[in-house]
């Protein structure tokens, strides 16, 4: 039988691709050059393995910010299940926050894989602004923040967030940032 595009990975084939993904996560973060060869051999797997799920550097920096970015994306509608509008927002804030600054040598690995002529471009960070419109919407419906706030308009907002660098005590000064942004959301909310 022919092996398919679409059809599903096996499930140790899988396994291996997520082992791929932990390790290489982990090394870029600490080291945004660190050799792929050590990425596979850390992993557990074999180069030819390695290869065929992740042609080249690039697309393996690439896949990892697009999965990093859909976890920080999904825990917006969990939260949304497990506290209140207002909290949630709030909380999924902290989340960005942390994904921002823990993942900063993953940043720099990004700036080197799509820096090359010809390269691919940095991942769209659409998933993380619909986390965003959707906890902005219920948050608005529910009248504790004011109306009318887009996704953009709070990506613009928290963008000091990317100004701050990991190597300092950052999470006072994120939640302070933080904090003023949630102060600006309430301001003018139907049940402040």
């Amino acid at each position: 039988m022919q092996h398919r595009k679409d059809t599903p990975l096996r499930s140790d084939a899988q396994r291996n691709r997520e082992r791929i993904l932990c390790v290489a996560l982990a090394e870029l973060t600490q080291c945004p050059d660190a050799p792929l060869s050590a990425i596979a051999k850390k992993a557990g797997v074999g180069q030819g393995t390695f290869y065929r799920n992740f042609p080249n550097r690039e697309t393996l920096v690439l896949e990892i910010y697009r999965h990093e970015m859909q976890q920080v994306a999904d825990s917006a509608t969990q939260l949304l299940q497990e506290l209140p509008p207002q909290q949630a927002l709030r909380t999924w804030m902290d989340r960005l926050a942390e994904f921002a600054m823990t993942k900063a040598g993953l940043a720099d690995a990004i700036r080197l894989a799509t820096s090359a002529p010809g390269g691919p471009a940095k991942p769209s960070p659409t998933p993380v602004a619909e986390a965003a419109e959707l906890l902005l919407r219920t948050a608005e419906e529910a009248g504790t923040i004011r109306p009318g706030v887009t996704a953009d308009d709070f990506v613009l907002a928290i963008a000091g967030l990317w100004q701050m660098t990991p190597t300092e005590d950052w999470r006072p000064r994120a939640a302070r940032l933080l904090d003023l942004v949630m102060d600006g959301l309430r301001a003018g909310a139907a049940r402040p």
